[in-house]
């Protein structure tokens, strides 16, 4: 399916609202393909939003799940205080602390009903039986890996495709198990790095992700091996994303460094230093506790448009980022990645 499509250039998916269904049925109209975040949504809402894609093309496009790792519990007390004296600066509380299974087994039931073209998964990948019963419906399934040792266990248990995830990527890191010894929760490859040693470990078509931005971006990683180049960020500041104000603020200044961090949700992610960040690098591995955790303040901050307090997901290259309609973006990857593969072949 991916394989097939007219330009192999996907929208990430994004959750926490970037993602909307206006953004991918754009993507997925123009040829390229589009995909929708299940990260944080009630099986219902992930529906309303399926229809809404559908409602607007009749393009393929796909659903992300996070999978849902082991429960660690931790004593959280000191971190909580740090929270709740953040959030008091607008008027919030800190939330709760609690663990949850983001939905995740309703929403599998939701995308084998759906019959959705494409489904990845991230922060893990399922077992044998719900990956044969997402091809029982014509789905084709996609894990999200960032080492080659996770590119062989999703290989086993099924996958068709394997996204590979560079450490330039902006947000989460897709570590299966988030080491909390290691701040990017696992061994850092770059992406032409990652590339290379997960065609050594499998041979299954790569789909490659990781502070892609430019056409030339894309040409490369075709040129490494990929079926498609997967970008987040450059879609970030397209007209149909729902990306907060202060957010595409602070992309378009492009003043900030980025730094991987588990200050926000508990889990390493790539984002833009702010105060917070900055504050808490010793932020322990807990997720999804954090991230419910910290939800409040980030939500209070967005609000007062305060980009100190927010979690300002964003990859290395955020600063080339083109704020554009989805569709002309797709165009001109395009039309950049076609002129560098032929300025690579007149220099061969």
């Amino acid at each position: 399916m991916i394989a097939e499509r007219r330009i192999p250039l996907i929208a990430a998916p994004m959750a926490g609202g970037v993602s909307t269904p206006e953004l991918t049925a754009a993507v997925s109209a123009a040829g390229a393909f589009g995909f929708l975040a299940a990260g944080y949504l009630t099986a219902d809402a992930l529906a309303n939003q399926i229809a809404g894609v559908r409602a607007i093309t009749s393009e393929p496009f796909g659903v992300n799940l996070f999978v849902p790792g082991k429960r660690r519990d931790h004593d959280l007390s000191d971190y909580r205080t740090r929270v709740e004296a953040a959030a008091a600066r607008h008027g919030a509380e800190a939330g709760s602390p609690s663990w949850d299974d983001d939905n995740y087994p309703a929403k599998v039931e939701l995308v084998i009903a759906e019959r959705i073209p494409v489904v990845s998964f991230t922060f893990g990948f399922p077992d044998r039986s719900i990956v044969d019963r997402l091809r029982e419906v014509g789905s084709q399934v996609v894990a999200t890996v960032t080492t080659p040792q996770e590119a062989r266990a999703a290989a086993d248990a099924g996958a068709d495709l394997l996204c590979v995830q560079g450490m330039e990527a902006g947000g989460h890191r897709a570590v299966f198990n988030d080491d909390p010894a290691l701040p990017g929760g696992g061994s850092l490859f770059g992406l032409l790095a990652a590339i290379r040693v997960v065609q050594a470990e499998v041979d299954l078509p790569i789909i490659a992700a990781g502070g892609l931005v430019h056409g030339a971006d894309v040409a490369a990683v075709l040129s490494a091996g990929a079926v498609a180049a997967q970008l987040g960020t450059a879609f970030l500041v397209c007209d149909e994303a729902g990306t907060q104000p202060t957010q595409r603020a602070e992309i378009a200044a492009g003043q900030r460094e980025t730094e991987l961090t588990r200050a926000f949700s508990g889990r390493p992610a790539r984002g833009l230093v702010n105060r917070f960040l900055a504050d808490n690098g010793d932020a322990p591995a807990a997720y999804p506790q954090l991230n419910n955790l910290t939800k409040p303040m980030r939500g209070a901050a967005g609000k007062a448009g305060d980009p100190e307090l927010m979690s300002l997901w964003a990859g290395q290259t955020y600063a080339q980022a083109r704020p554009l309609p989805a569709a002309e973006l797709v165009r001109r990857l395009t039309e950049e990645a076609r002129q560098a593969l032929q300025q690579a072949s007149i220099r061969l």
